[in-house]
């Protein structure tokens, strides 16, 4: 699993508009109250968390980027080790979450 900034997923989403797959693995109340506007909402602990994402993706071999609540929220860390455990060839985690995507868009 490769980690990325905010700086790195707002390049890859909006300047070079790379086709990745962007989840937030939070359960669906968290990312009803607040996620980043592109991504989908697969919980890491729903039973069928693989089988959604690989609906999602299409492919093992399509860039998937995982994220969760902020740094120290180890949801989207146990999804990237579940996805790549399953075979999927690139996972990213945005270890910064919700809190860092906002926290930087706020202070812009």
């Amino acid at each position: 699993m490769k980690t990325i900034s905010r700086d790195d997923l707002k390049q890859m989403n909006e300047t070079e508009h790379e086709d990745f797959v962007l989840i937030n693995v939070l359960p669906r109340d968290a990312f009803n109250r607040e996620h980043i506007r592109t991504s989908i909402n697969i919980p890491v602990d729903e039973p069928s968390f693989l089988e959604q994402a690989e609906a999602v993706a299409g492919s093992k071999d399509r860039k998937i980027v995982v994220y969760c609540a902020n740094f120290d929220c180890d949801a989207s860390p146990k999804a990237a080790q579940k996805l790549e455990d399953a075979g999927f060839k690139e996972v990213y985690d945005y270890e910064g979450g919700t809190k860092d995507w906002f926290d930087q868009k706020h202070a812009a």
